[in-house]
């Protein structure tokens, strides 16, 4: 991942200097006026810029995959307000308060891999993760990482994961059916999970032991294709995951 490093006065700077040791590569910027600051803080890693942060922004969205920006919550939403696309293509974005004591994630928290970073970071400091995303606030499935750090694919549009992952999060009924891939998936799952699957969740062995009537939605864990009779009443409401060789 390349990470970038955003810090514009001197505390922030200073408290840069712990994020950077456990972001191993990522780069600082800052203010010119700090580049003394900077350098301790990021030997080798630091660019300092004329001018201001928000001019900024436009390089940092296109040159790294997230940003970890030490500066208020309110002012990183209005830097980046005018460059967001979709959550498809923008870098995550984590704020970091100067008191080290918060790590907010503020765009891309699934896709972009804010949520994880911010956990990570937290980890490091010793502070607190906001996460604000329903499933990982209350601890269900993130339809769109199912198995992602075990290198499965989830092949869904962006409705069918919208519809999901609504009927996830609302405590509809949701199938899972497991035909592949580790069982253990779930402790590893959007940084690790607890406990035993939500309880709005049913577990089936086969996709066609599933009633489908009697379920909102459908997550499938498999490597054959669908069959022909539940495409049409599956069409919409599924979303498939193919674990594959990395199984």
């Amino acid at each position: 991942m390349r990470i970038a490093i955003v810090a514009i006065t001197r505390h922030g700077i200073a408290l840069a200097s712990k994020v950077a040791a456990a972001l191993p590569g990522a780069r600082l910027f800052a203010p010119e006026k700090f580049h003394a600051e900077a350098e301790v803080a990021a030997p080798g890693a630091a660019h300092c810029y004329a001018g201001k942060v928000g001019d900024q922004v436009p390089a940092l969205f296109a040159g790294f995959d997230a940003i970890v920006a030490i500066v208020s919550l309110g002012a990183i939403v209005r830097l980046i307000a005018p460059h967001l696309k979709n959550k498809e293509s923008d870098p995550a974005v984590v704020v970091v308060d100067e008191a080290g004591q918060f790590a907010i994630p503020v765009l891309s928290g699934h896709l972009g891999g804010a949520n994880a970073l911010a956990g990570h970071l937290a980890a490091a400091l010793g502070a607190t993760p906001v996460l604000t995303t329903a499933s990982d606030a209350r601890q269900t499935i993130a339809v769109d990482l199912v198995g992602r750090e075990l290198g499965w694919q989830c092949t869904a549009t962006h409705d069918e994961i919208v519809r999901v992952s609504a009927a996830m999060v609302n405590d509809e009924p949701v199938a899972l059916v497991q035909e592949a891939g580790s069982k253990d998936w779930w402790t590893h799952h959007a940084n690790g999970r607890q406990g035993p699957l939500p309880g709005n969740v049913t577990l089936f062995e086969r996709l066609e032991d599933v009633e489908i009537d009697r379920f909102a939605a459908v997550l499938w864990i498999g490597d054959r294709e669908m069959p022909t009779q539940l495409a049409a009443r599956l069409a919409g409401r599924c979303v498939v995951y193919r674990p594959g060789a990395a199984a």
